[in-house]
């Protein structure tokens, strides 16, 4: 239930980026909306990392929490925002991806 948790944690982490990616180029009412909607997100993803970090380890956690929301935004930008995609960008994001995963592997 905690890796759900944590998961969970690191998508609305993501929801959160795509606010502000969102807020970032609204204007009047609008980039209010998208700005409280990303304080809610960030709230909520910080609220239930903190209950998983009470019984998985901290380093691990944390780092796959913010490992999907380094993969997720760089993945979001280049989809939604239209940011440039590059070799090096991909290699890096993929060396993330396969630390991510090992981690998780030789947690207990």
């Amino acid at each position: 239930m905690n890796w759900f948790l944590l998961i969970l944690s690191g998508c609305i982490e993501l929801v959160f980026t795509f606010c502000l990616g969102k807020a970032s180029k609204a204007i009047g009412i609008e980039k209010g909306i998208w700005g409280v909607s990303a304080v809610a997100a960030i709230t909520l993803s910080i609220f239930l990392i903190s209950k998983v970090i009470k019984t998985l380890p901290l380093g691990t956690a944390y780092t796959i929490w913010s490992g999907i929301g380094t993969v997720g935004t760089v993945l979001i930008g280049i989809i939604v925002f239209k940011e440039p995609v590059s070799f090096g960008r991909l290699f890096f994001i993929s060396t993330l991806i396969i630390s991510i995963i090992g981690l998780k592997t030789v947690s207990a």
